[in-house]
């Protein structure tokens, strides 16, 4: 009979946990708190380190057929609008790393991982809160609530995947919430088919600013094009919750109002980008909450239970590699459950989170990193863009992190 791995949280970790698991052999439940599988958000950049293992997963095919391959990633000004550098994607990453760089939307990426999941036989539940988990000598028992139900869930080992406000973490842990970094996201979706044909692209965009920054990037095959403006807005002793709050009560007009004001010194193009977006379909707003950069492998894993993505390791957007680093953790997971025996979980886990931390930690690290260069004022910002003009696809790329032998 084959080893049960329980996992709270369906989203995109979850999910791919479930996967990598299914394949190792397990029989694999997952519950999660929604109603329904559905995930939030736009666009989500998957590098090689990351669409090398959903070709392991046999899911290249489904990923092409939802996913956009830009050619190239540009880095500009947003004054003056000039090109800084521009570092090759396309084939260029495809021969460079065995791999190709691609840009989904997270809906789409979500879909593709819950079809695999199923198409697994991973048992997949929805509607069903985890509330406590116990774990024991032999294996992790999950108390949880559906409705006025509080059914209980055995198995082997449990994966804790329920995101960066994970309760979870909090009863293995008991380190307290996520805090608020003082910046915020302004993500919109639009249409290319209604946008002018001189703001449409099939590439990666990167506008670096003051205390600012727009990406935007194709999605859907590229018929769409998902647009973020990242910008500052400390607020000195406001919690992580508190600023949720607030942010949820801004309309539309105090949100275009954000924007006009963040990028008052943009340039025509980027500005007539901006303006196209308000016509097109809403803002949503999203205040960035992270944690400092792991610390050890008790970060990851205790005992038999392990964290996955978010719950371990949530992190700024600066490097484009949350989903990635959560699909990562998931494929070291099924590589550390494969031939594994009940007694050998709390071994394999440990073996799992000593694999894993230092690079989620340093991830963590440069993707705060990059937001104080992408956000860079006075003579930092200068230095910035001069050496984007000198050396900018080399400084742009990563090899220590697409790099199969990462």
């Amino acid at each position: 009979m084959a080893e049960r791995l329980l996992i709270a949280g369906g989203g995109i970790g979850g999910l791919a946990a479930g996967c990598a698991a299914a394949q190792a052999g397990w029989e694999v439940q997952l519950l999660e708190r929604a109603p329904a599988f559905t995930e939030v958000g736009a666009g989500v950049q998957l590098g090689p380190n990351v669409t090398r293992i959903l070709k392991a997963w046999g899911l290249s095919e489904a990923l092409k057929n939802v996913a956009a391959l830009p050619e190239a990633l540009h880095a500009r000004s947003v004054t003056s609008g000039a090109v800084l550098s521009t570092l090759p994607l396309g084939a260029a990453m495809q021969t460079r790393y065995g791999a190709p760089y691609v840009s989904v939307h997270r809906a789409d990426l979500h879909a593709l991982l819950l079809q695999a999941a199923q198409n697994q036989g991973v048992v997949l539940q929805t509607d069903t809160t985890v509330l406590i988990a116990e774990q024991a000598v032999e294996g992790v028992t999950v108390h949880a609530q559906c409705g006025a139900i509080h059914p209980r869930y055995t198995g082997q080992a449990l994966v804790v995947a329920d995101g960066v406000w994970s309760p979870l973490r909090q009863q293995l842990l008991q380190d307290g919430p996520p805090t608020y970094s003082g910046h915020l996201a302004y993500r919109a979706l639009v249409s290319q088919a209604q946008l002018p044909q001189h703001l449409r692209t099939q590439d990666a965009t990167v506008w670096m600013g003051a205390l600012a920054h727009v990406v935007v990037y194709p999605v859907r095959g590229g018929d769409f094009l998902n647009v973020v403006c990242l910008v500052e807005a400390h607020a000195d002793g406001v919690d992580a919750e508190a600023i949720k709050s607030w942010t949820a009560q801004k309309t539309p007009t105090q949100t275009q109002q954000d924007l006009h004001t963040a990028l008052r010194d943009a340039c025509t193009p980027l500005r007539a980008l901006i303006d196209a977006c308000h016509g097109l379909g809403p803002w949503h707003l999203w205040p960035l909450c992270a944690r400092p950069p792991m610390q050890g492998a008790f970060q990851q894993a205790q005992g038999r239970m392990a964290l996955l993505g978010d719950a371990a390791h949530p992190m700024l957007p600066y490097l484009a590699q949350g989903a990635g680093m959560a699909i990562e953790d998931a494929a070291e997971l099924g590589a550390q459950l494969t031939h594994c025996t009940s007694a050998q979980v709390p071994q394999r886990l440990a073996a799992y989170a000593q694999a894993r931390w230092q690079r989620n930690a340093r991830v963590q690290a440069r993707a705060t990193r990059n937001g104080r260069i992408f956000h860079a004022t006075g003579p930092m910002r200068w230095g910035r863009d001069l050496g984007l003009r000198l050396a900018g696809a080399r400084l742009m790329d990563t090899p220590w992190l697409y790099g199969e032998n990462c």
